[in-house]
Formats: structure tokens, sequence, C-alpha cells
């Protein structure tokens, strides 16, 4: 692997530091532990900060006190590419996998069949009225979107403005569910980004197993999270068909869920053969023991890449391909 020039400072510190998503934070956190136990290196300390949170961290430059790694549970931004230029930080991407973002709700409550369009109409802080202008939001309950579903009142759970799992949700549910409700692209483009703030919609912060907890305290309410926490808490949660696919395992592979995303993170150039074991750690992260088929990342609920996609992947972060946004 490719080495690189950095300051001086980042030399005093001998432990890896990885910052970002909470969707990611376990399978890193998978990793480091591995790569703790199986080496001579320190295991690397790992901290859910958010996607947003982690690439703010991240590109604030180069340096013993800024981060080597962060976990993006979407792609990295051109702004943030930007601040990441001006700071002299070098972002190398590492696709790691797929996940799904599940609507889930407790295995005590009722079975969950939803459409995006329904989830628009629920979660929308303005929708269009009769006459086409925005008004509040004026569902309560569930059954008041669709007289098929529930009558409870409206109340999820889900990651907050600096979370990739939000980004990733208004992208995959709540702009498409907008116009598959029937309302006109611009009118979508206006509004699909803004979430209720009556207490239909709860920010529930970045720890997704506070939001399980939660949905097991109420059979009401219904949560927003990865894939991952529903395969690890399928004792006491249940994911809703969305567009009438489940999302199993094997549905988020193919595609044919709808609410599926790629999982990333990002290397930290500079710091490459400064910061003692980066290059190992990429090495673990991208072995077939971690990250294959039958690796333990796919028990804890990572959805592999194509064995042709994670050599490509393995590839450009082992040369420190430097990323480019799109």
């Amino acid at each position: 692997m490719a080495g690189a020039m950095v300051a001086a400072p980042a030399q005093a510190r001998d432990q890896i530091q990885v910052v970002g998503s909470s969707t990611v934070f376990p399978f890193t956190t998978a990793v480091a532990e591995r790569f703790g136990q199986q080496t001579d290196f320190g295991t690397p300390v790992v901290e859910s900060t958010g996607t947003g949170g982690g690439m703010r961290l991240f590109c604030a430059g180069v340096g013993a006190d800024t981060p080597d790694f962060t976990n993006a549970s979407r792609g990295m931004k051109a702004s943030e590419l930007e601040d990441c230029t001006a700071n002299g930080v070098t972002p190398v991407e590492m696709r790691v996998g797929f996940d799904g973002i599940v609507i889930a709700n407790s295995v005590d409550g009722p079975t969950l069949d939803l459409t995006r369009a329904q989830l628009f109409l629920a979660l929308a802080k303005q929708i269009p009225g009769d006459d086409g202008e925005l008004m509040d939001n004026p569902n309560v309950s569930w059954a008041d979107i669709d007289p098929g579903l529930p009558t409870a009142d409206i109340e999820v759970l889900g990651p907050p403005p600096t979370s990739g799992t939000r980004d990733a949700f208004l992208e995959l549910v709540m702009e498409p569910g907008c116009e598959e409700a029937g309302f006109e692209g611009d009118t979508c483009e206006a509004i699909f980004e803004e979430l209720r703030e009556d207490g239909a919609y709860v920010d529930a912060g970045e720890n997704d197993n506070l939001i399980v907890q939660r949905l097991q305290a109420n059979p009401d309410a219904v949560g927003i999270f990865g894939y991952s926490f529903l395969a690890e808490n399928g004792d006491v949660v249940k994911g809703a068909r969305v567009d009438g696919v489940d999302p199993t395992f094997d549905n988020i592979a193919s595609g044919e869920y709808p609410v599926s995303r790629s999982l990333y993170v990002y290397v930290k150039a500079e710091h490459v053969g400064v910061i003692p074991g980066m290059e190992e750690f990429i090495a673990e992260y991208t072995s077939e023991a971690a990250w294959g088929d039958e690796g333990y990342l796919a028990e804890r609920g990572l959805i592999p890449l194509p064995a042709d996609a994670r050599s490509e992947a393995a590839a450009e972060v082992q040369s420190l391909t430097p990323f480019t946004a799109m």
C-alpha cells in the first residue's frame, strides 16, 4: 500500500480512531475487536457520531487530534469533499457492503404492510391539500391515511439530521413516496426533506439500540434503523413490508427491497504509514474472513458486496485511490 506524508503531530498517537455512522458502527467495531485480538496493535477506538458528524470531524484536518477513518451510511457529499480538500485531507472511499433501512415495530404490535406513499403521508411536515396549497400534515393515526392501516396514532422514532440513515430515508422513501402519492415533482422537491415536528416523528438520536428498546416498551410505535439491528433483535422487533417486499437479507442483496443502500468507510490517506496499524486494519476489513459471503460481518447483518465488487473496492482502498465526488 502506498504511504503518505503527514504532519509530525499525528505521530503522537499509536491507536487508530474511527468516527461516524451508527449503522456502520457495529461492523467496524467487530473488525476493530478482531484486529485488537489477533495483532500486536491496540484495539481501534470506534465512536458513533452519525455520518454527518463523522464527516465534519474527519475533514477538519490532519494530525493526532483528528480521526483516521469515518463510517458512513451514505456516500460523501461534494460539499464534504470540498471541506476535506480545503483542510489538506485526502479521503479514500471503501464501500463495505449493503444495508436496508427497515421500518420496524414490536413483535407484539400489528404486522405492517406499508407503501412509500403512505410513509410520506405519515411523516411529511407539510402535504398538499385538495386545493394544491401546502398545509401542515393533518394525519393523526395511520388509519387517517388508509382505513386498512392500524388506528394507532402515528409515532415514528427515527434518526436525527446528522444521520446518513436519515439522508437515505429521505432520498429512498420520502421523495419517491411524495411522487407516488400523486403530487408534482416540483412540489415534492420543496417538501420531501422536511419531517414532522409535532410529535409524530421523534428524533431518537444516533443510538439505534435505544430505538429498539423504546419499541419494546410501546407496541404502537414504529422505528427506522438499519437492517443489522433488525437481524440482531428479531426476537423483539419485526420489519414492515415496504411496497410489498419484506426486508430480508436476500431481498436487500438483490435490490428488490426498495429501501436499500451502500455502506462506506472513508480512510484519511495522510495518516496511512504514520498512525500505526492503518494498513493492517484495512487489510482485515477487506479480508474474506470479514466482509466475504461467509464472513463474520455477514453474521452481524452486513449484506456483502458481490465478489467482483469486493475485489475492486479492496484494490482501490489498498492503493489509496483518492475519492472524487460523482
